[in-house]
């Protein structure tokens, strides 16, 4: 008789055994095969040692299932007289439809690591693609031209003209802009946020003010109702 040793790998749980065993013995996952690897199951579970008892608990719950199961194969079942028959749920197929939901899943979670092995982590562009010229039109330019062109960037170099950006120190801050939308919202009327900045197409102004209106709703001191998408915003006093 040959004997044979099976190392057991590290599962993610008792389903993993379980279908690597039914792959492993090349069977379709049937109440057929779950009574086939039974066997092979608990001697898995043996070989596991009480060292993993936290982990032991779900592979012997599974066990015991598998052992419902093998025996309901193998021993005759008992008579049923008309009128006692009761509705209960075949374990085999209980234990079958989870190991067939966790085997779609392992498929999918498998997928789903090799594309992000491959570096497959990119959006698909909704948005047309741009529309280029199909050569680039040089038409009257020569030496002469490309040397002023030259001439002219090396010139503003050295007199560092539109290469530098003068930093300026940031004029709104958000203390400032709550101590405002308190002051406004101190006279008891609603208004509307646009109305309250002083250039609505400042970007710094609409983010500084907008914030600091986040900040007064969290602390339950004005409302905000805005009716439609990207409709004026209404602020009320709490």
């Amino acid at each position: 008789m040959n004997h044979y040793r099976v190392e057991l790998p590290v599962f993610n749980g008792p389903l993993d055994l379980l279908l690597h065993l039914i792959e492993r013995e090349e069977l379709d996952i049937t109440a057929v095969s779950l009574v086939q690897v039974t066997g092979q199951y608990l001697i898995q579970v043996r070989q596991m040692g009480e060292d993993q008892i936290e982990g032991l608990i779900d592979f012997i719950s599974i066990g015991a299932r598998l052992v419902l199961i093998k025996s309901r194969a193998l021993l005759p079942r008992p008579i049923v007289f008309p009128g006692n028959e009761e509705e209960e749920e075949d374990p085999a197929e209980a234990l079958l439809r989870q190991l067939h939901a966790y085997k779609r899943f392992k498929a999918a979670a498998k997928w789903l690591d090799d594309r992000q092995r491959l570096g497959l982590r990119t959006y698909l562009r909704v948005a047309p693609p741009p529309r280029l010229d199909d050569h680039l039109d040089l038409s009257g330019v020569d030496v002469h031209t490309l040397l002023d062109a030259m001439l002219t960037v090396l010139s503003r170099v050295e007199t560092k003209e539109e290469s530098v950006e003068v930093a300026r120190p940031r004029q709104l801050t958000i203390e400032d802009q709550l101590g405002k939308l308190r002051n406004r919202l101190s006279h008891g009327r609603p208004f509307y946020f646009a109305d309250f900045l002083i250039d609505p197409r400042d970007r710094t102004e609409v983010a500084v003010s907008l914030l600091a209106l986040l900040e007064l709703i969290k602390r339950r001191e004005a409302r905000a109702h805005q009716s439609q998408l990207f409709g004026p915003i209404e602020v009320t006093t709490a």
